[in-house]
């Protein structure tokens, strides 16, 4: 699939993104997946964004059912401190690429495992299912998310973000009776995101939730 080149400008950043549109686009309105990156490919290379997770999976697939946007976050900031200009980017891609509000899914991985789990803690409501890998937590909020399905993902051998973050995280989700589940690699270390974004379950589990049919 071709991964265009585009930009956003929001009200205080402006991101370049990379964006694929599924084979059927125009039919019908597309769910989406939004993707953050890991703290190494922060910059203005979008290139660098190809090397890993979904704009890999999207630019190798000939077929690939969802709209997705993955920017590039500055050289000088970190996805969790981005919330409220990844809401707006959500927000313009919806309207701007006509993808369905009721589908919209979002995933990173390190960094961007931990600013999936802060947009969604911030904006809930917006999205429908996240799906973070090896990202740092925070437990004490889980309250907030209890309405919202989770997939999980992490190394158990990982000597950047230990898997005892997300553990912790899954943990207090279970105790707001939230729907989550967790997959840990006995063998991973950091890198938990190849084998996570390969596998076409993660994808089919997106699919299965609707906000007009499935949000409580």
């Amino acid at each position: 699939m071709i991964l265009e080149h585009r930009e956003f400008t929001g009200k205080k950043k402006t991101l370049p993104f990379l964006l694929s549109k599924p084979t059927y686009y125009g039919e019908e309105p597309p769910p989406l997946i939004l993707f953050l990156h890991g703290r190494g490919e922060r910059g203005t290379n979008l290139n660098l964004l190809k090397k890993y997770g979904i704009p890999k999976k999207a630019g190798a697939a000939d077929s690939f059912p969802f709209i997705t946007i993955s920017p590039q976050c500055p050289e000088d900031s970190e996805w969790a401190d981005e919330a409220d200009t990844l809401k707006e980017l959500l927000l313009y891609c919806i309207q701007a690429f006509h993808a369905d509000p009721d589908r919209v899914y979002v995933t990173g991985l390190s960094m961007g495992g931990a600013g999936t789990w802060n947009l969604a803690i911030q904006y809930p409501h917006m999205l429908t299912a996240i799906a973070p890998v090896c990202g740092k937590t925070q437990p004490e909020k889980a309250a907030g998310l209890r309405n919202l399905p989770i997939w999980v993902f992490h190394g158990e051998k990982d000597d950047i973000i230990p898997v005892e973050e997300s553990q912790s995280m899954v943990h207090a989700l279970q105790k707001e009776k939230a729907e989550v589940r967790i997959t840990i690699y006995p063998d991973a270390g950091h890198d938990s995101w190849s084998e996570t974004y390969d596998n076409d379950r993660l994808y089919e589990w997106f699919l299965q939730y609707n906000n007009s049919e499935n949000y409580k």
